[in-house]
């Protein structure tokens, strides 16, 4: 097919998207199989979610700048059961929670990315680190030999505290979504990303600090001074390296330069949770696939019978669940678009609309190329 076919074909289907949107619809369309499907997995998602945030906000804090942290899964209650467990299998897989985290840190973005690279936190980190190696000659030898080794863990650390505080916000505002809907308050697409809108907003300019203790003594890392929030400084990046970017699945594309299956530009990459495909959800070294695994065990009982009446029962459920995943991340989406837009996308006034088309320009180019158009 020619570049010329294929804009006749994606430009109405932009269009479509960009009406729906500024007539106060969502990415995805409205309807009652839509509408069950996202507000089941979120909430599945949103116990998920507390679990991962707890976990990552421990590593932070009780973990830090510790080299081989066998236990950091354990969050400080460690036992011979849950070691059992955890080499069965049989618990929550952190480890896509630090998949997401080392996306955010590898792409970077936002204020927090900059304030990493900046003086200030230099200054702060140092300290800390002093504090931690002053008792381990090892640790102080290392640091000597090469300064910006544990710097660099420093910033990891901190990746892991900022994405730790975002989902601790996020899952707390899914499952209230799910509450109201038991309760008959949300009836509609619409209304789920009116829900989700209303709690990026209203956390909009909460501060993001952190700080760890050490011997008995708080260092900051991220200090209030630093003038970092919720929404510019974790959400918005989050979403841009999770959502849009990420990482390509290992053992699915080459990773050899020369086979030229991976863009050499990094604003090129579309790998993230809106573009990635859900036929290899189950399969090995498919990171998305711990976490359908872990929202499984959470699913209502009202979404766990769809899927198990639908094609193939319960053999492709994992595939099922991530379909349902994407439709609700862009949900999500939406809510970040309307949060962030200039104006209001229902605007009527000529001088706003030309705002916010060139605002929605760019993403509606980059979403064109994603899933959206396979999960009508």
């Amino acid at each position: 097919m020619s570049v010329s076919s294929q804009n006749k074909i994606i430009e109405p289907a932009l269009a479509a998207v960009k009406q729906r949107l500024e007539s106060g619809g969502a990415l995805l369309p409205d309807s009652p199989e839509n509408l069950l499907e996202v507000v089941g997995i979120l909430k599945s998602y949103g116990v998920v979610l507390g679990e991962y945030y707890r976990n990552l906000t421990y590593i932070s804090e009780h973990q830090f700048l510790v080299f081989f942290p066998f236990f950091k899964f354990f969050n400080g209650d460690f036992s011979l059961n849950k070691l059992g467990r955890h080499w069965w299998h049989d618990r929550i897989n952190f480890e896509f929670a630090e998949y997401c985290m080392k996306a955010m840190f590898w792409h970077g973005g936002g204020g927090l990315d900059a304030y990493l690279d900046s003086e200030e936190f230099k200054k702060f980190a140092k300290l800390a680190i002093a504090a931690k190696v002053g008792r381990n000659p090892l640790t102080a030898l290392v640091n000597q030999l090469f300064p910006d080794f544990l710097l660099e863990q420093v910033r990891l650390m901190t990746y892991y505290s900022a994405l730790g505080y975002f989902w601790s916000f996020m899952s707390p505002l899914f499952l209230d979504l799910s509450d109201r809907y038991d309760r008959g308050e949300i009836k509609s697409i619409p209304d789920v990303v009116q829900h989700v809108q209303n709690g990026l907003v209203t956390n909009a300019s909460v501060p993001y600090v952190y700080k760890v203790s050490i011997n008995g003594k708080d260092y900051e890392i991220v200090p209030a001074s630093a003038n970092l929030t919720f929404l510019m400084d974790t959400a918005v990046p989050y979403v841009e390296a999770v959502f849009f970017r990420s990482f390509p699945f290992r053992g699915t594309v080459s990773y050899n330069a020369q086979a030229h299956q991976i863009s050499t530009e990094i604003s090129q990459f579309n790998y993230g949770v809106l573009y990635a495909d859900h036929l290899p959800v189950g399969g090995a070294g498919i990171p998305p696939t711990l976490l359908m695994q872990d929202m499984r065990h959470f699913l209502p009982d009202y979404l766990h019978e769809i899927y198990k009446k639908g094609d193939r029962g319960e053999e492709d459920l994992l595939v099922k669940i991530c379909l349902s995943f994407q439709k609700s991340m862009f949900c999500v989406t939406t809510a970040a678009l309307r949060g962030l837009a200039p104006h209001a996308l229902e605007t009527e006034d000529p001088q706003e609309k030309q705002a916010n088309d060139k605002f929605l320009a760019p993403f509606l180019d980059r979403l064109s190329r994603s899933r959206l158009y396979t999960l009508q």
